[in-house]
């Protein structure tokens, strides 16, 4: 590892210490004692905490605060290796119908839900719009995935277009259904779409965060293998690179992570964009370093837009898709002239 590379990342982990330490002081409820207190007697005198002021830390700001890193490092790491094996800094998992197909699933669930059910156990009825989301995610990965792969090769920018035509197809369908829906129905699928990390609980965060570790095992170690294939895919064959493995772990990992951050949370657009755009106006193209540094940037940009959601007009919440955007939008076109790939 690059002695620069230890640097950034002492401080970026600094930094998430910092801004999730400062979130975990933030927000509507008052506690009755301090929060350090009430974390020192949860390892020391669990009786002495009041029980309202410890389900807000432990069952409600806690996990939020954690599911925001995992939410943010994985937008992030999969936006930067699809960004790799695209060799285009406007690719993110939109490009081949992860969150398209995801929200077709659950728009389905939203407004047909109620005929589904009658057909499934009770015991996944809780929890059966994250996994129809999950399922859509999967189901239009693998498709697009079919229709870019021939003779065991896959042509990127078949890929790309198939993922642009299968977005469409997605969306007209995800627009029936809208059109279909009941007001109730239109108002729980229009604030699925804007994304949220408040139904964060300790079940959901272990999911997520497992299949974080077994994503981030592979696709953390592209970053020489990414750099060889800016120089073209058959140059690094002639390096040694297994091109099609490498396409094919980045495409699954990429669309397993991102497919479980939307069943959960809905979709939170321009994270998986704008994060590898900033680090590669310091780093360039160099993907040995941006790709690790991806995961503590996304998960920063998160935690802070989580924060100002919950935050701004309390008692109220913004979905945090709608604070991404707004962050990731302006940031976008400023540093869009200058960013060269």
């Amino acid at each position: 590892m690059y002695p620069q590379i230890r640097i950034h990342l002492s401080l970026l982990s600094f930094s998430i210490i910092l801004v999730a330490g400062i979130a975990l002081f933030l927000g509507v409820y008052k506690f009755n004692d301090s929060i350090i207190s009430i974390i020192y007697n949860t390892f020391k005198n669990r009786t002495a905490i009041d029980s309202s002021d410890f389900y807000v830390l432990f069952e409600l700001r806690l996990p939020r605060i954690i599911m925001a890193i995992l939410v943010g490092s994985g937008l992030a790491v999969a936006g930067t290796c699809l960004q790799g094996i695209f060799k285009n800094p406007l690719a993110s998992p939109d490009l081949i119908g992860i969150t398209s197909g995801s929200t077709l699933f659950a728009a389905i669930t939203i407004v047909l839900g109620s005929y589904i059910k009658s057909f499934i156990p009770e015991i996944i009825h809780f929890s059966l719009l994250s996994l129809m989301a999950f399922i859509g995610a999967m189901c239009s990965t693998i498709f697009v995935y079919k229709i870019s792969s021939h003779h065991s090769k896959t042509n990127v920018t078949i890929l790309l277009l198939a993922g642009v035509a299968i977005s469409a197809l997605c969306g007209s369908a995800t627009g029936l259904l809208t059109y279909l829906s009941t007001e109730e129905e239109l108002r729980n699928l229009t604030f699925w779409t804007l994304g949220s990390v408040a139904s964060a609980n300790w079940d959901k965060i272990i999911i997520l965060g497992i299949i974080t570790i077994i994503s981030f095992f592979f696709l953390l170690k592209k970053g020489k293998i990414l750099n060889a294939m800016m120089l073209g895919e058959k140059e690094a064959e002639h390096l040694g690179i297994n091109v099609e493995k490498t396409k094919k772990q980045i495409i699954i990992f990429s669309a397993l992570l991102v497919g479980t951050i939307v069943s959960f949370c809905g979709t939170i657009g321009f994270v998986g964009l704008i994060v590898p755009y900033i680090l590669r106006l310091v780093f360039k193209s160099n993907y040995v370093i941006i790709l690790p540094l991806s995961a503590f940037l996304g998960a920063i940009l998160v935690i802070i837009a989580d924060t100002i959601s919950r935050t701004l007009v309390a008692p109220s919440e913004i979905p945090i898709g709608i604070l991404t955007s707004l962050m990731g939008a302006p940031v976008f076109i400023s540093i869009l002239p200058l960013v060269h790939y």
